[in-house]
């Protein structure tokens, strides 16, 4: 039956949209046009790069979904009891070891299309490029996964914030300035807020079969004033770049998706189970509408 139905779906675009995660692809997106905003204000954008290093991420982010979809499934983390959308390995539409396959294409695609991401940042993108990869694997795959002990959001904010949009700035300017530290900051928040709301959901579930998240240790109270505080420091943000740039006039431009922030913010605080993934969605869209308000803020002059 399994294999039936894997060649049934094997070739259905639907089956494999769905395994990418269109949704979640803001998170990749954002960091790259905010690094590039970043770039450009110091008079370095180069749209090639900006063309190439956006594929890169985005495949990077589509390996990491497969790849989890894939390890989460073979280790027993998902279950009939999930209460997110369905997974394409678990619901039994694709085969494991197609979608391990699929994985790893999608990320030789990323490392070939990085090509002159790399000749243009040498070894330092190089290395950092290489550790993305490792991240989208080891996030639930290898003998370590770092997701299942409580370093998922960590290590999203770390990879979409400072990594994400520093490495862009570094390819497009060849250097690095405070400034770029700062505008990755709200980046990674968000986008770190992003999985909180996942894990609360999945507190319940994620217990049952040993998968050791932040919100599984600290519980859901912690858990939702973690979430608070990540998007009241992303708003922060904004008025602290403003007395470092006397001319970023647009500065409050993010502020404008403050209704959207205080309607998730009450949503998560009140929601349980499947009723978070409104949420979830309601955050990842805060997170590409702040995001791209950022970016703009930075290159209106």
């Amino acid at each position: 039956m399994r294999l039936e139905t894997d060649q049934l779906y094997r070739g259905g675009p639907r089956v494999w949209l769905r395994a990418t995660r269109p949704r979640t692809l803001s998170a990749s997106i954002v960091p790259v046009l905010v690094g590039s905003a970043t770039a450009a204000r110091l008079g370095a954008f180069h749209r090639g790069l900006f063309v190439a290093t956006l594929a890169a991420a985005m495949l990077i982010q589509i390996g990491s979904n497969l790849a989890n979809d894939y390890f989460d499934f073979r280790n027993g983390k998902d279950t009939a009891a999930r209460l997110g959308p369905p997974r394409v390995t678990q619901s039994g539409l694709l085969a494991p070891e197609t979608v391990k396959r699929a994985t790893v294409l999608v990320l030789v695609v990323a490392a070939v299309v990085s090509v002159p991401v790399v000749v243009a940042g040498g070894w330092a993108i190089l290395i950092t490029g290489l550790a993305c990869i490792a991240a989208a694997v080891l996030y639930t795959g290898g003998p370590w996964p770092f997701g299942y002990h409580a370093l998922g959001d960590v290590g999203a904010f770390l990879f979409f914030g400072p990594v994400g949009v520093c490495g862009t700035v570094y390819v497009q300017a060849g250097l690095l300035t405070g400034a770029s530290v700062l505008n990755a900051l709200p980046v990674g928040f968000l986008i770190a807020a992003i999985l909180v709301v996942n894990n609360l959901r999945d507190i319940d579930t994620d217990r049952a079969v040993d998968k050791r998240t932040l919100a599984v240790l600290i519980g859901r109270r912690a858990t939702r004033a973690e979430y608070l505080l990540l998007l009241l420091a992303a708003f922060v943000i904004p008025l602290v770049d403003k007395p470092l740039h006397p001319t970023l006039h647009w500065f409050w431009l993010p502020w404008l998706t403050l209704p959207l922030a205080l309607l998730t913010s009450r949503a998560v605080l009140r929601d349980e189970g499947r009723k978070l993934n409104q949420s979830l969605a309601g955050t990842a869209q805060l997170n590409l509408l702040f995001g791209a308000a950022f970016a703009l803020s930075l290159l209106l002059q």
